[in-house]
Order: structure tokens, then C-alpha cells, then sequence
């Protein structure tokens, strides 16, 4: 397999993966508020994905795989809401544990990363073409 096509599948596997990384970023900030629905349950709890590198031995390069999306431990904040349904005895509340400036931070940097990837494709194809144009051109 030539280097090119190396570099495509390469920029795939990164592609892959930046988008489930997008993915559970965008879960996490649509349940920042989500509590738990009795007194005392516990909230929605944050997400995270861990990535590996695997070899590709078609053609010898590292690719990106989600090794795992697990829950983060973290401790729930608490927050005096006495009126809300989730609320205790003492008008507690435990809320989730997604602070939406890391989930933000997150997000841009996972967006800038899907967008290095992309750009590694579109100079990929373009250099494919060329490629195709010059043999052409030698017939």
C-alpha cells in the first residue's frame, strides 16, 4: 500500500474517533443539569473517552481507536434546590458532575483536531489526483 493511501486511512481513523469524542462531549453538555428524578438518586454522570493506538499492518501505521468510554468518578456537587424534585430532606440537591467549561474546552479542541484531519485528506486526494493527472499526460 502506498504512502498516500497510508495517510488517508490514517486520517480516517482520527476522523473516527474525534467524532465519538464529539459525540459524548455534546451528551455531556445536554445533561449538565440533568439530577436524578427521586430524593437523594443521583444525577447524570459525566463520560470519558480514553484513546489507543493500534497498528495497521496493511500499512504499517499507527491508526486511533477508542479503547473505552467509561464514567468519571468524581464526586456530585451539591446544591441547595429546595423546590426540585430530586432534592432531600434538606433541600439538597446532587447535580451532575460535567463542568461545561472543560466539556467546552474539550469540544473546540476535538473540533480543531476533526478539522486537522480533514485537511490531511483533502492534500491526500489532491496529491492522488495530481498524481493520476501526470500519468495520464506520460501516455
Amino acid at each position: 500500500m502506498d504512502a498516500l493511501t497510508a495517510a488517508l486511512k490514517v486520517a480516517a481513523s482520527g476522523l473516527g474517533a474525534q467524532s465519538e469524542r464529539l459525540r459524548v462531549v455534546s451528551e455531556n453538555l445536554a445533561n449538565a443539569q440533568s439530577t436524578g428524578s427521586t430524593p437523594g438518586a443521583d444525577p447524570y454522570r459525566r463520560k470519558t473517552i480514553t484513546f489507543q493506538s493500534e497498528l495497521d499492518r496493511a500499512t504499517g501505521g499507527s491508526l486511533v481507536e477508542v479503547s473505552s468510554i467509561a464514567r468519571d468518578p468524581s464526586v456530585f456537587p451539591i446544591e441547595f434546590q429546595p423546590g426540585n424534585e430530586a432534592a432531600d430532606e434538606k433541600g439538597y440537591v446532587k447535580m451532575p458532575n460535567v463542568n461545561v467549561l472543560v466539556e467546552m474546552a474539550d469540544m473546540s479542541e476535538a473540533n480543531r483536531s476533526y478539522e486537522a484531519n480533514l485537511q490531511v485528506i483533502k492534500q491526500a486526494r489532491d496529491l492522488i489526483s495530481m498524481t493520476i493527472d501526470l500519468m495520464r499526460n506520460q501516455q
